[in-house]
């Protein structure tokens, strides 16, 4: 019985296919090979004429020759205007004439006794289609390249339309159960889910369904899992794409594939389209230093005006998300185009732990391991941080060959996203380490004592990324408002390692300089945009980040005049000259403290909890200026050994560090 032939596995062009097939293709790219190498030989031979070059004559030299019987051949190009040949001497010649003087130089050339050829300009078939070879070689070489690229013919009849990935209408299996922290947002797109199940619910109701929604929000939150959920939960089609793909070189083309997409989401309604990154194509039109850009303007109006013939009763909803909502054109934020902007924020604290909950579904966790300590632990983390964190704790269980991710796993893998993996390999002198476990102990003892600061969790002069040492603070809770006295003691816990230095070494060094930049940043904003200078007032003057990006501002005058520029530069020399001031008296009054927590860092490279509990307990809370105690109360001392310039200062009561304490607010790295 004859076996049958097995159908060849589909797969990659080249790879997959049957031998004959690999031959083939083969044989096809050694014979165009060949072909041009055979071309390249033959143009050589044409154009070297198998000798030298000829001599070109001028007209009346010619006569001459012709005249003294020095001509010994010549023949005549028919309609060229040239003629050719040998002298007497052997030289080959050739010279140009106009065509009126061509009977009376044949009447001379006859007269002369001299034979006379004719050769008609076009008279050689093969040499004019070799002339053409070329092209004919270059234009199969084209065919062959497109046809290995996979796209052929069809590639290019098929430019104008979004591509494969894009055009399928998926229907997504992702739910809401699948969307942590962003209930807001959930309960927003609610609506959207129940309108494409039963519309005629809302058109009972004479209600319209949002048109398009934008969500917007820093990257990581989750602005494509909440479209791919609201298209799951629906069962709705889903058709993704980014702003960049309809941006091509040629203008009209990203246009023509905003027509295609729409074609498609409406002929397989109810479709939810999915633009992500629209301000690649939707930022305000004209801006920028050189203007507009035609291909992006057109595909932006053909957005509006797709956008604009929605049918409300076609089933099609337009979903966008980007990070920056402000520099999108006001003509697409308007209603009946974006008519719901929803904020995809980070998540709270609660949404932390619902988040590491769902990315831990399928991880083997310890016991240990306790994801409300964690969730407290990662303020300011996003969705996508906390699903790098539990896989980047998974593979730190897997590299030491663990059975189970353990807390440790967890704390390392914070470190890690924060201040990057350790660096125990770079070589560091004695003297070095010294200064570093100085600067880092600088830190940690201001931040301690400050009441408004955050408390210090870890402290380690173990080399991460790029910072030879690094100090950790966990603020206690979720902050949304910072006040002039936070932002004043965290201004003097970044001037610590620079004090410690010169405390200790009586001479500064350049690990300070990453801390400097940072309150430099700070005390400017307070004078410029918190309005938090005693001498200037509640003023905002600062000029608009979005301006600047999109090049509004360039070539304009500044908003300030010299004399406040001054001013704003004198206020913010005198925040972070305060801090130094204060930072310094920290340091001096607690030296021994300083000393002992230098001799740690040294001995242990890395402090947690437990260790700077025993080293800082015993360490009374610096008073805070200007405090007044509440009536009937005690006027409370300075602690022992600090500056008695502090009239009226009350110390606060500080909570301890402990190993609870919520995530990593701030590195401050040298």
């Amino acid at each position: 019985m004859r076996r049958p032939r097995r159908a060849p596995a589909a797969g990659p062009a080249g790879r997959d296919q049957p031998p004959a097939s690999r031959r083939r293709r083969r044989w096809i790219w050694l014979s165009a090979l060949g072909l041009l190498a055979v071309l390249a030989v033959v143009l050589g031979l044409v154009s070297a004429g198998g000798g030298p070059s000829p001599t070109v004559l001028t007209l009346n030299t010619y006569l001459h020759e012709v005249s003294t019987h020095q001509v010994s051949t010549v023949t005549i190009v028919d309609g060229g205007g040239t003629a050719n040949g040998t002298l007497a001497n052997g030289t080959r010649y050739v010279v140009n004439y106009d065509e009126n003087f061509a009977n009376t130089l044949t009447r001379d050339l006859l007269k002369a006794g001299v034979p006379v050829n004719t050769k008609s300009i076009g008279g050689n078939v093969w040499v004019s289609l070799l002339g053409d070879l070329p092209l004919v070689v270059v234009a199969i070489f084209i065919i062959l390249v497109l046809t290995k690229a996979g796209g052929g013919a069809r590639r290019l009849l098929s430019f104008g339309q979004i591509g494969p990935r894009s055009g399928q209408g998926e229907k997504p299996t992702t739910t809401f159960a699948d969307v942590a922290g962003a209930d807001e947002a959930v309960e927003e797109l609610r609506e959207v889910k129940e309108f494409l199940e039963s519309p005629t619910a809302f058109e009972d109701m004479g209600a319209k369904i949002p048109r398009g929604i934008l969500l917007h929000g820093p990257p990581g939150t989750g602005k494509t899992l909440l479209a791919r959920a609201v298209a799951g939960e629906s069962g709705a089609r889903f058709f993704s794409i980014s702003g960049s793909d309809f941006v091509e070189m040629f203008v009209g083309v990203g246009a023509a594939r905003v027509r295609d997409l729409f074609v498609k989401a409406r002929s397989q309604a109810p479709s939810i389209v999915f633009v992500d990154e629209i301000d690649a194509v939707g930022r305000h039109r004209g801006s920028g230093m050189g203007g507009g850009h035609d291909e992006r303007e057109q595909t932006l109006n053909q957005l509006l005006v797709e956008m604009d013939g929605f049918d409300p009763a076609a089933g099609v909803i337009l979903i966008a998300a980007t990070n920056r909502p402000d520099i999108l054109d006001p003509a697409l934020l308007r209603p009946g185009r974006f008519d719901r902007q929803i904020v995809v924020d980070r998540p709270d604290l609660v949404g932390r732990r619902a988040i590491l909950a769902v990315h831990s579904r399928d991880k083997r966790l310890a016991p240990s391991v306790d994801l409300d300590i964690l969730a407290r632990r990662t303020p300011g983390f996003t969705g996508a941080d906390l699903a790098n964190l539990v896989n980047e704790a998974a593979l730190l269980a897997a590299r030491h060959r663990g059975d189970s991710i353990g807390m440790a796993d967890m704390e390392e893998a914070i470190d890690r996203t924060l201040a990057g993996p350790e660096r125990r390999t770079r070589l560091m002198s004695d003297k070095e380490k010294q200064v570093i476990a100085y600067h880092e102990g600088g830190h940690t003892l201001v931040g301690h004592v400050l009441v408004h600061a955050d408390p210090v969790h870890k402290v380690s002069i173990v080399a991460r990324g790029q910072a030879l040492g690094w100090t950790l603070s966990l603020p206690l809770n979720d902050r949304y408002l910072v006040t002039r006295s936070e932002l004043s003691d965290q201004l003097s816990v970044l001037m610590g390692g620079r004090v410690a230095e010169e405390l200790v070494f009586s001479e500064s060094t350049t690990g300070a300089q990453n801390d400097i930049a940072k309150a430099t940043e700070i005390a400017r904003a307070m004078v410029t945009e918190f309005g938090m200078s005693d001498k200037l007032g509640p003023r905002f003057l600062a000029k608009a980040h979005g301006e600047r990006f999109l090049g509004l501002e360039m070539g304009s005058r500044s908003e300030l005049s010299d004399d406040m520029a001054a001013m704003v530069d004198a206020e913010v020399g005198q925040l972070l000259a305060d801090a130094y001031e204060r930072a310094g008296m920290i340091v001096a009054t607690h030296r021994e403290t300083l000393e002992c927590l230098a001799e740690a860092l040294i001995s242990q490279e890395t402090l947690g909890p437990d260790e700077l509990a025993e080293i800082l307990g015993h360490l009374a809370p610096w008073p805070v200026v200007g405090a007044v105690p509440p009536p009937g109360s005690p006027s409370a001392e300075p602690p022992p050994g600090s500056p008695s310039a502090v009239p009226g200062a009350v110390p606060t009561p500080r909570p301890a560090t402990n190993p609870d304490a919520p995530r990593i607010a701030a590195v401050e790295g040298r």
